[in-house]
């Protein structure tokens, strides 16, 4: 009796889609609802930088863009939501450089190197944003937003698949390695998890992955 397919097996691997881009589908955004989203999302930016998470709030974004608060409150509906929108649009501009990036990261390099390539970049970003991660949480979430997408796995997948590697169960495969990249999802639970620097932090990780994918893509 045939087996039902496996989930990331139902989704061909010729048109892997990353999970926030826009679809043609979706309807088009006012262009005063682009400009007020492109400003609130400048504005948060800035507060963060400046006075870290735990100082955003609602009222002082839209006070600090010059939007009356209910502009605020119909873009993003809760403090959480500022947040998801933030780390949706920086998924955007790290899943463009994936797309159409130089290589390794992007296309054009074998794929050995760009699936090493991929994951350093991926631990460099769930790090780089675990605050924000931490913030888009509302209760709802059993972990943070962002964490783990089927894209993600199906783009090791891919790569995987552009490999000789004999006989493995290249599904299997994918679904563990992306499992290896959820190792710092850990830091957006717990900033005080980072017993030194972020930058060591990501880069002892990243090490970790490239030794893993080295030797568990030998032919």
């Amino acid at each position: 009796m045939d087996q039902p397919p496996l989930p990331w097996e139902q989704v061909s691997r010729e048109q892997v889609s990353w999970p926030v881009r826009a679809s043609s589908a979706e309807p088009a955004e006012r262009a005063d609802a682009a400009r007020n989203r492109r400003l609130l999302l400048a504005t948060a930016r800035e507060m963060l930088a400046e006075e870290g998470a735990d100082k955003l709030t609602m009222d002082g974004l839209a006070e600090r863009a010059g939007l009356g608060k209910g502009t605020v409150f119909r873009r993003f509906g809760t403090r959480a939501g500022i947040f998801r929108a933030l780390l949706d649009d920086a998924e955007r501009t790290f899943q463009e450089l994936v797309l159409t990036g130089p290589p390794p990261l992007g296309p054009g390099a074998p794929p050995l190197d760009r699936l090493v390539a991929y994951g350093r970049a991926r631990i460099d970003f769930l790090i780089e944003h675990r605050d924000i991660a931490r913030a888009a949480l509302d209760g709802s979430q059993p972990i943070p937003a962002g964490s783990r997408t089927l894209m993600s796995q199906l783009h090791i997948r891919v790569l995987l698949g552009q490999m000789d590697l004999g006989p493995a169960d290249l599904d299997v495969l994918a679904v563990q390695l992306n499992a290896a990249l959820d190792g710092p999802l850990l830091l957006y639970l717990s900033a005080d998890a980072l017993a030194e620097p972020a930058p060591r932090t990501a880069e002892r990780i990243a090490r970790g992955w490239q030794d893993l994918i080295r030797r568990a893509c030998r032919p």
